[in-house]
């Protein structure tokens, strides 16, 4: 076998997709595998290489299915095991590797092992969640936090002791300590190995164990928005995360989980990093081929779209990095849109093509979510249209995750082509008909066209997808870089200010590169990179001047 068929994740472009709303095949409101392969040609058009599927298992939908109460099917809602062989089978007809969602650090309260844990203090399954007594004034063992508000214990009044739950009080934590656990949780992912998957995106990659000791939390001494994944309204970033999490335990599991993985071919993982040294986390985690492939955070899913912090961030994880490898994103299911995020809450196609340039001329693998080859502003919707528990909790400040869940827009009428149901799980955005797939199918200037030119571009430019990158000059608007791979050596220049130009010298000469339609294009002349508003400049360096 190839090491380009064995290291094909380096470089790759992850398009993610979030099977509740992507494609409703038969007409209940809810997306499903089925619609998910009905649209295989549309997600092979985009030139991506591979698909990440967020949870389609057997889950009372508490989480919206990262609430498993069955590793190793399928739930009703979505379809059966046929359905989920016959997805595979389409993606890798059409050269797309599939890559599934691997929730292993809680499970639902319904599933079998909880009840069964939960009996009694002396079953087989007792010691397969963390439980802990109560203090003796009978509050919670320590002042951990659960993400999603609140302590991060539960009182269970049969077993009269705590349980620990990172996030919803119905997802409790395993407990990775117990070798049984860790034993069970790979063989699901043997499950799916054995049905053709070609890697695993793990949720919340550094939860995994916990401090026996169950020290407390110190406090942060700022608390900022970051890597942590929460916003400012929320308690949990008061704290400093030392011992619930990201615990140094979690790299011996990672390496066991490697090597199951490595009995199969071209096989790879991404990790889920949200943590306060997420960049740190990240090297370690990736480092020494024997752990896992590569991790992103949540360091480009916040608020500040400076190429200041594009530049420190990028900067930051080369330095520690080794010989491991990063993954970005600018969007997920948890999240609010990029479109909206990083343009003050107003869409613009101009800056949703500049940013999707930039991102994918970073050293790393991408991931894209489903709507944002789009454009797609974020959904604005009521309080009583929300479903999603964080949301709830957190209203008005924080309006959850609903948003950017809202079901993907194929064509331009009121059910948004989604599903031939008049009332989907969550209502189709007014916001996004106008520019769903059928609209921009046939506008050469459209942001669905400038990502699918784009993403074809670079494959024909190797230093694009695993080239080294040093960078020469950024500012709040101007990202100034190198890509370079053996004898292709690329300069890299965007500007994501709407206003004048920037001009610059540099000590090379430049020859200029087709670049794709649609996106406006800077120039190298005279030995000056010349970037108007909102534009990109890509060409290839023949001489480095002296």
């Amino acid at each position: 076998m190839s090491k380009e068929t064995t290291d094909w994740w380096r470089g790759a472009v992850i398009y993610q997709i979030y099977p509740r709303s992507f494609m409703d095949s038969n007409g209940d409101g809810i997306g499903d595998l089925k619609g998910i392969t009905q649209k295989m040609a549309y997600i092979a058009s985009l030139g991506v290489d591979a698909i990440w599927l967020s949870p389609f298992f057997t889950s009372p939908m508490k989480d919206f299915g990262y609430d498993v109460s069955d590793y190793c099917d399928v739930d009703p809602i979505f379809g059966e095991l046929a359905d989920f062989d016959e997805l595979i089978a389409k993606a890798h007809q059409h050269n797309i590797k599939v890559i599934i969602d691997q929730v292993l650090n809680h499970t639902s309260d319904q599933h079998p092992w909880f009840k069964k844990s939960r009996s009694s203090r002396d079953n087989d399954k007792s010691d397969w969640y963390v439980w802990v007594d109560a203090k003796p004034d009978g509050t919670v063992p320590n002042n951990w936090l659960s993400v999603f508000g609140g302590p991060a214990w539960h009182w269970d009044s049969r077993r009269r002791q705590y349980y620990l739950h990172n996030f919803l009080d119905s997802q409790p934590d395993l407990n990775f300590h117990n070798p049984d656990v860790v034993d069970a949780l790979l063989d699901s992912v043997r499950f799916w190995l054995d049905r053709g998957v070609d890697g695993f995106r793990l949720d919340t990659a550094n939860y995994f164990f916990h401090d026996l000791e169950l020290r407390d939390n110190p406090p942060k001494q700022e608390v900022v928005e970051g890597s942590i994944g929460v916003s400012l309204d929320n308690p949990y970033g008061y704290q400093l995360h030392l011992y619930d999490k990201s615990r140094p335990e979690n790299i011996a599991f990672l390496e066991c989980l490697r090597t199951l993985l490595d009995e199969y071919t071209g096989i790879t993982t991404v990790g889920e990093v949200g943590c306060d040294f997420s960049l740190k986390t990240m090297a370690e985690y990736t480092q020494g081929n024997n752990k896992l492939h590569m991790c992103y955070s949540f360091d480009l899913l916040t608020h500040d779209s400076s190429m200041t912090h594009i530049h420190n961030t990028m900067t930051s994880i080369e330095e520690g990095l080794g010989d491991g490898w990063p993954c970005w994103s600018m969007s997920n299911h948890d999240v609010e849109r990029v479109a909206s995020r990083w343009n003050d809450g107003k869409a613009s196609g101009a800056k949703s093509k500049v940013f999707m340039a930039m991102l994918l001329s970073l050293r790393g693998s991408v991931c894209l979510y489903q709507g944002e080859e789009l454009g797609l502003p974020e959904a604005q919707l009521e309080f009583e249209q929300l479903v999603d528990p964080f949301g709830i909790n957190f209203w008005p400040e924080f309006k959850g995750r609903d948003g950017c869940r809202t079901p993907m827009p194929w064509e331009n009428k009121s059910t948004g082509g989604f599903s031939n149901n008049q009332s989907p799980w969550l209502p189709i955005s007014d916001l996004h008909l106008p520019i769903a797939v059928s609209e921009q199918q046939g506008d050469r200037h459209s942001v669905l066209h400038a990502y699918r030119d784009f993403l074809h571009f670079r494959k024909h430019h190797p230093a694009l997808i695993s080239g080294d990158i040093e960078f020469l000059f950024s500012d709040q608007d101007i990202l100034v870089f190198t890509r370079t791979h053996d004898e292709e050596m690329l300069l890299v220049g965007i500007n994501v200010g709407d206003q004048g130009h920037f001009t610059s010298p540099l000590s090379y000469e430049v020859k200029d590169i087709v670049m794709p339609e649609g996106l406006r294009i800077g120039q190298f002349e005279n030995r000056k990179l010349i970037l108007p508003s909102n534009s990109v400049y890509i060409g290839k360096i023949t001489k480095t001047i002296i």
